[in-house]
């Protein structure tokens, strides 16, 4: 079974810095595009950013500019720079990577990790 496990959430002041860290174990034939999503209290989850495996990116417009995702094919990991947090940046970030695997069926599935809080304080 795939795994994502997610790492590098935690507590920083608004204006500082934190890199989220996301590995995909357990792969069996390709990952298409990964990405980073978030869901604050009380609210929906949310598309952050995505990456494709060429390495075209996406990002939403609240973290555009501070925001980098990037990507290792050979190491089946995506992380995320978070540059000038906001308190509005707090959330639980949740790593997640569209498979395919010809044996499988559908061929094409979603795998979603566990989730790390970030929280930023004013």
């Amino acid at each position: 079974q795939v795994q994502l496990v997610e790492s590098g959430g935690g507590l920083v002041q608004a204006g500082g810095s934190l890199r989220l860290s996301c590995k995909a174990s357990r792969i069996i034939f390709s990952i298409n595009t990964m990405g980073w999503y978030r869901q604050a209290p009380g609210k929906q989850r949310e598309l952050v950013a995505t990456i494709s495996s060429s390495g075209s990116t996406n990002y939403a417009d609240s973290v555009k500019g501070r925001f980098t995702i990037s990507r290792d094919n050979a190491k089946n990991t995506v992380d995320l720079q978070m540059n000038s947090l906001k308190p509005e940046d707090t959330a639980a970030y949740y790593c997640k990577a569209d498979l395919y695997n010809p044996a499988w069926f559908p061929e094409y599935q979603e795998r979603w990790g566990q989730g790390t809080l970030v929280t930023v304080s004013s």
